[in-house]
């Protein structure tokens, strides 16, 4: 897989997965973002039209509150919910 840069504004989280999100957690990643960067990408897939997140909730929404325009990102096959 290789890494790459995603626009956040076209990644799209399905409200299974939006239902696990923890402010805290969020916080933590955006602080560690902050002084670290971001260390592992978040994996998506694409349907033709977005990315469709598969994991890395978390990260997505730390780099969201940092005010990013971009994620560091692999595209996966992944079976469609």
């Amino acid at each position: 897989m290789k890494d790459e840069k995603i626009p956040i504004e076209e990644v799209y989280v399905p409200a299974k997965r939006r239902a696990t999100l923890n402010p805290e957690t969020v916080e933590q990643l955006a602080a560690a973002i902050l002084e670290e960067g971001q260390k592992s990408p978040i994996l998506v897939r694409h349907d033709g039209k977005r990315f469709v997140l598969v994991e890395g909730l978390h990260r997505l929404e730390a780099c969201k509150a940092l005010g990013e325009e971009t994620i560091l990102g692999n595209r996966v096959q992944a079976r469609k919910y």
